[in-house]
């Protein structure tokens, strides 16, 4: 199972690499990802040599594109939700309260390119959507469910995974004599490219995890269903998806 996992990761990496392009813009270098946003575009961050090492940004692309569709982060509660989402990532805002940027320098910039793509891909999924009147955001309320199901969880958790890299999830729930410990990330909008990204999370992180740990993915499908390769990518990766119209049947597995 170890090496079948290992191959897993590996294969991933190097999807990454072979599928990542650079071109040289004055005093910055664009990265092409292959990483997908909402539009099905790549995603491209920028990089510069600064004095203390590199300053990698998104040039305001995934603020400006929230607001292009409707949804302002103008509000205290979503100002702060935004900046723990970045703080979660290392990742802040630039001066003009646009771009979202990360430093790094030679010795863990893969770390932090790899990190600057997992903020862009949290903000952009936990704020599309939600429109200027909405009075919560998604993630609101699954906490919220949980406190109702008396679900004991700790919130914004890191773990390291064996890549290296470090991966962000929404929730941690710990285990207890009935239970393992279990993984939990929110989707605002679920599409097949963040399901992968959990996917690859997931793999990268379970095996420095207890080996009966499981991970659940809650999906929104109050706008819209679930596609079904999200579902298939996810149950490939043995990820329980959870959608919302459907959560209370998974109520007591969560809360054991």
């Amino acid at each position: 199972m170890i090496g079948e996992i290992q191959a897993l990761v590996n294969d991933y990496l190097r999807w990454l690499g072979d599928n990542t392009a650079l071109r040289q813009l004055d005093d910055w270098v664009e990265i092409t990802t292959p990483c997908l946003d909402r539009h099905n575009d790549c995603l491209q961050i920028y990089v510069r040599r600064g004095a203390d090492g590199y300053l990698l940004s998104d040039d305001g692309y995934i603020i400006d594109d929230l607001e292009a569709s409707g949804c302002r982060i103008e509000t205290d509660k979503r100002r702060a939700l935004l900046q723990a989402i970045l703080n979660g990532f290392g990742a802040r805002l630039d001066d003009d309260g646009k771009a979202i940027v990360i430093g790094a320098s030679k010795h863990n910039f893969s770390m932090q390119k790899h990190n600057i793509l997992q903020a862009m891909l949290a903000v952009n999924d936990m704020f599309y959507l939600s429109s200027p009147h909405t009075p919560s955001l998604f993630i609101e309320s699954v906490a919220h469910w949980f406190d109702e199901c008396g679900v004991r969880y700790t919130a914004n958790v890191k773990f390291a995974g064996t890549s290296g890299y470090d991966h962000f999830f929404d929730f941690a729930i710990p285990k207890s004599r009935r239970a393992p410990e279990r993984v939990v990330r929110a989707f605002n909008a679920p599409r097949r490219d963040n399901a992968q990204n959990f996917a690859f999370a997931w793999i990268d992180t379970r095996k420095v995890r207890p080996p009966e740990s499981r991970a659940y993915a809650v999906l929104n499908d109050a706008e819209t269903d679930v596609p079904s390769p999200v579902l298939q990518s996810m149950q490939e990766y043995d990820v329980r998806p959870i959608p919302w119209s459907r959560r209370k049947r998974h109520r007591e597995e969560l809360a054991a």
